[in-house]
């Protein structure tokens, strides 16, 4: 087996995008191994290491479907749900709370919200 083309961090030819290059343009790697690395040096540890594909064999991006939407959005809306008081919060709780913030500082001054 053949060693994988290296290249040199900003030093890698047209042709060659990394994931999130295709993504940005639409494309995925579509089945396609790696076809080179980038290398950028560090200092006192390895090197930092980015995998390459080739675009001309890059193939579109598969639209969501309705089903994918409506489950994305049921998983977006399981994170916005408090588990103790059991209320959207209308953002995604943070996980090193565990609960929405009201209810992780509660206000003592607040009649509604007193145990």
């Amino acid at each position: 087996m053949a060693a994988l083309p290296v290249f040199r961090w900003h030093l890698a030819p047209d042709g060659y995008a990394t994931y999130r290059q295709l993504r940005a343009r639409g494309l995925r790697p579509g089945g396609q191994g790696v076809a080179a690395q980038l290398e950028r040096p560090r200092r006192r540890r390895g090197p930092l290491v980015a995998y390459l594909y080739r675009v001309d064999a890059a193939k579109p991006v598969r639209p969501m479907t309705p089903a994918k939407w409506a489950a994305l959005a049921k998983a977006n809306a399981a994170r916005r749900l408090c588990p103790q008081c059991r209320r959207d919060a209308g953002y995604v709780i943070p996980p090193s709370l565990g609960t929405c913030t009201p209810c992780a500082f509660p206000d003592p001054c607040d009649p509604l919200r007193s145990s």
